[in-house]
């Protein structure tokens, strides 16, 4: 099966408040962003961006030039729905983010919760890292939350891939510093524990 019918079908079988990554903002990923300086005029973009209510949250706080991308139209059809004409503001792309093609230095902030792991594939990995790193302009930032070292070792029956924030940062080597670290236990809609680990990180400077 492939990525896209995999996500396709949680997203046309499940509601978004049901799936174990569910939560209603978050929160977190919000606090490490506000320490990175969001604002009016960052260019960010959320990877995996799927139904979670972050793109709101972003567009409440007018940040005017936002991107959502996700492997699954089914899920960022379910924000845009959501969304209504508010989505017009939003630039919607489907794709593998292996595959992003954005100009380089395009993005001041980078921002994937739980897209990362799930990257099994050290080539995968690698291209992720490098498409990050040409799509984020110097001083910009990355944040990155996934499943910690001590984390669930699959989601919706997918292998993962568990780090904590030193290992994201190594993933990406000396041109990015790793700024702040982060555990999160997240409760799953089912009442399930899961420890996440996050990682913000700042592009150096040229």
């Amino acid at each position: 099966m492939s990525r896209v019918t995999h996500w396709d079908g949680v997203y046309a079988t499940k509601p978004p408040e049901r799936v174990s990554w569910f939560q209603p903002h978050l929160n977190l990923s919000l606090e490490l962003l506000e320490r990175a300086g969001l604002g009016r005029s960052t260019r960010i973009i959320d990877i995996g961006a799927g139904a979670s209510t972050l793109i709101d949250d972003l567009l409440d706080r007018d940040v005017q030039t936002v991107l959502a991308l996700d492997i699954s139209a089914a899920a960022l059809q379910v924000t845009r729905d959501r969304l209504r004409e508010r989505g017009a503001r939003v630039r919607w792309i489907v794709s593998d983010v292996t595959q992003l093609n954005l100009p380089p230095s395009s993005i001041d902030m980078w921002h994937d919760r739980a897209t990362l792991h799930f990257l099994t594939d050290p080539e995968d990995t690698h291209e992720y890292v490098r498409v990050a790193s040409r799509v984020v302009a110097p001083g910009g930032h990355v944040v990155i939350g996934g499943f910690a070292s001590d984390g669930p070792d699959q989601c919706s029956l997918l292998p993962v891939v568990r780090r904590d924030p030193e290992e994201v940062a190594a993933l990406f080597g000396n041109e990015f510093a790793l700024g702040e670290a982060r555990r999160e236990t997240h409760r799953t809609p089912g009442g399930s524990p899961q420890n996440f680990a996050y990682a913000l990180l700042r592009k150096r400077a040229e």
